[in-house]
């Protein structure tokens, strides 16, 4: 048997875990001409040709909201599995993070260890929670956030909601109440994040912030605010008063809904 025909009828393995690219022969790379680069590409099986293309004409067609989260997913996958079935992968990442916000979402350090999951799929998965989040931000940024209070929440929730640790944000305002600057102020664990009052104000100074807005995420997805939660935003505006800044209101982000501190009268 020819060391040629061994290798085209060798099975292919579902995923491969360390490689999800093609990676062409090094000879592919020292030869010029269109001919010879797609003659030695490795051929899609037709099936999985014509799957993706119904399914891009289906996406094109009817948009986001004519396809289930498994098939979202597959596009996103495509172009970093070329030529193997990525239906499989697109499940069992939907199973083990629960929807297509948690997938994107997800930490490196929890992605890799999936079957399936390498250096091309976290790309992928990362350029789209990137630019999901720009997207959003672009929404808010130099705009006049009571306006545009809708805005505000989606952006903190696209950012903020699939997070499995602790983040607190400042969105700083101008005296117009445009949004100026958004910061993140601190990380912390699962249940907990550092928060300084005096740092606060002294950030909202250095920027000559008129006002601002606090705003952190509960991993456990109920925006319920804890007593400390309630003495800090307390402590954090007497602060702020002190200096003739406001604190508008501080939002506490979960996996569903959102808090206001305001609206709970809590400020």
């Amino acid at each position: 048997m020819s060391l040629k025909r061994f290798f085209s009828e060798k099975p292919m393995p579902m995923f491969d875990t360390d490689v999800d690219e093609v990676r062409l022969p090094e000879a592919t790379h020292k030869r010029s001409g269109s001919s010879y680069y797609r003659s030695n590409q490795p051929q899609q099986p037709s099936y999985i040709r014509d799957h993706r293309k119904r399914l891009r004409e289906r996406f094109l067609k009817g948009g986001a909201t004519a396809i289930p989260d498994y098939e979202m997913l597959e596009l996103v996958l495509f172009r970093a599995i070329p030529r193997k079935d990525v239906k499989p992968l697109a499940r069992l990442l939907l199973e083990t993070f629960g929807d297509f916000n948690g997938v994107i979402s997800a930490p490196r350090e929890r992605l890799l260890p999936i079957r399936g999951v390498g250096e091309a799929v976290m790309c992928e998965l990362k350029i789209v929670e990137a630019a999901a989040q720009r997207l959003a931000r672009s929404r808010v940024m130099q705009k006049h956030v009571i306006s545009g209070w809708d805005a505000i929440v989606d952006y903190c929730h696209t950012t903020m909601a699939h997070r499995e640790t602790e983040q607190f944000r400042i969105l700083f305002l101008d005296r117009k109440n445009v949004l100026i600057a958004d910061e993140e102020q601190a990380r912390g664990t699962v249940d907990h994040v550092p928060v300084y009052p005096r740092e606060v104000v002294k950030r909202a100074l250095e920027l000559n912030a008129s006002a601002f807005i606090l705003v952190h995420n509960h991993p456990s997805g109920d925006p319920s605010p804890s007593q400390a939660d309630i003495t800090v935003t307390a402590q954090i505006n007497d602060a702020a008063q002190a200096l003739g800044i406001t604190l508008h209101d501080h939002l506490i982000v979960g996996k569903s809904h959102e808090l206001s501190f305001r609206a709970e009268g809590y400020l």
